[in-house]
């Protein structure tokens, strides 16, 4: 005896071996045997033998016409064997009542279960709904087919074409475009944005490089709603200080300045003076919200998209000729022993005299010109003095540090001759050495302040947000640490409030340490430990790190455009560890694979074989060794 039984939704057919009450033992034709319950049977039968049986059912299922059966069938719920003996005419074999269970399961829009064998009739408008459903899917497969197809085949569907800007950043999974284009992935085996711009969805690799980030980090623009300022800072005490600034070419937001004035006395009294925007920027204001949504400015090659919105950057920048409030830290010192006798911080009005450049000064501005007294250098009365006493601080922190401070290697600045989004636009490469006396003199007077209004936040209290470095882990806090790096007992980042919403924040607890004294803790806009200004770390860092990973890409991107542009085949690289080298005409680093063990330092010369511009990466292989 055998049975016809459902497992799982499947229909099986097997001998039966042992049965009790409410379950049986059944055999199947490989001599397996399984357990199921006696409900699960829809019928027993004597012959054919199970797989003819189930072989010949489905054959015959094929045959019967869904439409004439929903039109034979009782419109009530009925028992499939009653309804087998009525449409066959005779009492049903076993093949015939299994292949008329196997047409009435299959088509479930015309027939509704009911419970084992038993089914009941969709009632016409029911069917005529899902019969118009099917079709509607089936024509949706269809199309979405034709699209797989098209994308496989190298062309565009408009449909794809139509939603390309959203596949790579906020694609709706849900659309028949993006299971068409997914589909399309599968059988190329490839990315996303390899096939859009294999399939000309996007003109270049740069458009997808900017579409990526604008449209995640500013999907509305990244222009600022026009802000009016106001008047700050009128009634500030002016102060007669001879002051220049010290700037890239590019540099708009100038937040800081420097100053020399020789005292009666033989010592030299040094000005470090950095822009106050948190005169106008307050907690929780509508500028601060602008602020705070961005963190930081973001600088790619040829395009700055700032923190703060310009007309409040053209307020506070310290421009040359104007009178600009300024956060003022005044060091008296004498510069020919490197003692650092006292220190002052004002809130006042200056005026710097001139905005100076790099580009301009650098070739000047030399270690021997600085050294010598007689050479002609420009603005030497300014100059000289900060040089003398910059040199003294960078001893003393390479006293503290253990070490020498190693600044040796080339930076490079990117300059683009058109628009920033033009692949063809000409971009040049302009080295230039961290140890440069101007870069490192800044850099010096840059750490004081930074050091010492660290060191004036925690003698009264008030909390500020520190840089520190212990044990070979920086970290971020609100409470004064060693920076061991640079060689001081606290960093607290406030020199660019233009530019770093830690700055910004840094800049109204030193304000009301200015203005408060030892009171300050109690009226500083961030008492301590408040919790928002750990939110603000955790935001900053986060936001930090994305807008320093784009700048990173994009200026990848550059360097594979510059090589381009310059035509060249060949380039020398030194080789940084294993595979891993660092091209010497470029800031770019790539591995090569199968590339020879070498020593640190290994200077070798590499075959250009390709770019991709999408994944950034140079395509090369070792041609020779040129030396150690």
């Amino acid at each position: 005896m055998y049975v016809l039984y459902e497992d799982s939704g499947n229909f099986k057919a097997e001998k039966i071996f042992s049965q009790s009450d409410s379950t049986m033992q059944v055999e199947s034709e490989s001599g397996k045997r399984s357990k199921i319950k006696n409900a699960s049977v829809l019928f027993s039968f004597e012959q054919p033998a199970p797989a003819a049986m189930l072989e010949q059912a489905r054959a015959l299922a094929l045959t019967l016409e869904i439409d004439f059966l929903w039109d034979c069938a009782p419109q009530e719920e009925f028992d499939t064997a009653d309804f087998a003996q009525e449409y066959f005419g005779h009492p049903p074999s076993a093949v015939e009542k299994a292949g008329l269970i196997f047409a009435l399961n299959s088509a479930p829009a015309y027939f509704h279960r009911r419970g084992k064998g038993r089914y009941r009739p969709a009632p016409p408008d029911i069917l005529a709904a899902a019969l118009a459903a099917i079709e509607k899917k089936q024509k949706q497969a269809a199309q979405q087919q034709e699209w797989t197809e098209q994308m496989v085949a190298g062309q565009l569907p408009q449909a794809i074409k139509d939603i390309a800007n959203t596949l790579l950043t906020r694609p709706d999974k849900n659309t028949l475009q993006w299971k068409a284009f997914e589909a399309a992935l599968d059988q190329l085996r490839t990315s996303p944005e390899k096939l859009l711009l294999q399939l000309g969805a996007w003109p270049n690799a740069l458009a997808i490089h900017l579409h990526r980030f604008m449209s995640v980090n500013f999907p509305k623009g990244t222009q600022f709603p026009p802000v009016e300022p106001g008047e700050f800072g009128t009634d500030l005490p002016f102060t007669e200080v001879v002051a220049y600034s010290m700037d890239d070419t590019s540099t708009t937001e100038v937040d800081d300045a420097l100053s020399v004035t020789q005292l009666d006395d033989g010592l030299t009294q040094i000005g470090i003076h950095i822009a106050v925007p948190g005169l106008a920027v307050q907690r929780d204001n509508e500028l601060d919200a602008l602020a705070r949504a961005r963190l930081s400015t973001v600088y790619i090659p040829g395009l700055k998209i700032p923190m703060l919105p310009n007309e409040l950057i053209a307020a506070c920048s310290l421009d040359a000729g104007l009178v600009r409030p300024a956060l003022s830290l005044y060091i008296k010192a004498n510069i020919a022993t490197g003692e650092l006798i006292s220190s002052e911080t004002r809130l006042e009005r200056i005026q710097v005299r001139e905005n100076l450049r790099h580009n301009t000064l650098d070739a000047q501005v030399t270690n021997e010109a600085l050294a010598d007294p007689e050479s002609d250098l420009p603005y030497a009365e300014w100059l000289r003095p900060l040089w003398r006493f910059a040199q003294h601080l960078s001893a003393q922190r390479d006293q503290a540090r253990g070490k020498t401070e190693n600044n040796n290697r080339v930076e490079y600045s990117f300059v683009l001759d058109g628009p920033y989004d033009d692949p063809d636009t000409p971009v040049h490469l302009l080295p230039r050495r961290r140890n440069a006396p101007l870069d490192l003199l800044v850099a010096e007077y840059m750490i004081l302040a930074n050091n010492i209004w660290g060191g004036l936040l925690a003698q009264h209290g008030v909390p500020g947000i520190y840089r520190s470095q212990q044990a070979g882990r920086v970290r971020m806090s609100t409470h004064a640490l060693p920076h061991e790096a640079i060689g001081v007992p606290q960093y607290a980042w406030s020199t660019s409030p233009l530019r770093r919403y830690v700055d910004l924040v840094n800049q109204w607890q030193l304000l009301a340490a200015v203005e408060h004294g030892v009171s300050a803790r109690l009226v500083a806009p961030f008492k301590p430990k408040d919790a928002d200004l750990f939110a603000i770390i955790g935001a900053f860092e986060a936001q930090y790190m994305v807008w320093g990973d784009f700048q990173s890409t994009m200026e990848r991107y550059w360097c594979l455009r510059w090589l381009q542009q310059q035509g060249m085949h060949t380039v020398q690289a030194s080789v940084l560890r294993d595979d891993l080298v660092r091209l010497d005409c470029a800031p770019f680093v790539t591995r090569i694979p199968g590339l020879p063990e070498f020593e640190r330092g290994q200077i070798i010369t590499l075959d250009i074989l390709g770019y991709d511009e999408l994944g950034l990466e140079l395509d090369c292989r070792l041609r020779e060794t040129v030396s150690a």
